[in-house]
């Protein structure tokens, strides 16, 4: 009986430790609410990342955060992404996918996810960066959270802004990235948050990630 009471024990004990970095459905946990384990900042403008209120804050001039996971080797190629967004007046931020960690400038690899409500530059929220935008008008508003999603499989790429999709983009087989950005296209890599400028601050919380079978 104790024993059996003992294994009972373990397995409800390993079951909480697999659950603290899963959730349901594949889900992947990727930020504890509390510090940056799991993540690599290129600190290209020191301390402008930082964990605050459940929230991961970029705020303060330009840097990269990377998400590495907890064994640092985390990679995605179908994958589906959300979380929840909150952005300051004027903010200017986005969300990479397939990219690397890079020591500074803007990410080289992969795509770029907007995320601007109100900030000058005309490309807005939800849309595939300086290649399938949403213009002028934003899906969401700034002060307010709001839900983002990404989804990759095969060559389509979704994104989706409070559960609208507000792009719809399939890669061509054969595709040519724009002339200064060689590196838009579809691979494998990670998920990365952008800190714009001085003047952005951005939150993000919420954040999952899962893997989804080749189409």
């Amino acid at each position: 009986m104790g024993g059996m009471r003992g294994n009972v024990l373990l397995g409800a004990l390993l079951g909480g430790i697999a659950a603290a970095g899963a959730a349901d459905g594949g889900w992947i946990r990727m930020f504890d609410g509390r510090t940056l384990e799991g993540w690599r900042s290129n600190e290209e403008t020191p301390g402008v990342v930082s964990a605050e209120d459940g929230a991961l804050k970029v705020s303060g001039g330009r840097a990269h955060l990377f998400y590495t996971g907890p064994d640092g080797r985390a990679s995605f190629t179908n994958f589906e992404f959300r979380c929840q967004v909150r952005t300051a007046p004027g903010a200017n931020s986005g969300i990479y996918f397939h990219t690397a960690f890079q020591e500074k400038g803007w990410p080289g690899r992969g795509y770029e996810c907007q995320v601007n409500n109100t900030h000058k530059d005309p490309r807005k929220t939800g849309g595939l960066y300086a290649i399938c935008d949403v213009l002028h008008t934003s899906p969401a508003r700034d002060e307010e959270w709001f839900d983002y999603q990404i989804r990759v499989e095969g060559r389509r790429i979704r994104i989706a802004i409070n559960g609208t999709t507000t792009a719809d983009w399939t890669e061509p087989e054969q595709w040519t990235s724009p002339a200064n950005m060689p590196g838009r296209r579809l691979s494998s890599g990670t998920i990365a948050l952008q800190a714009h400028d001085p003047k952005s601050t951005i939150w993000y919380r919420n954040l999952e990630v899962r893997h989804l079978p080749s189409p």
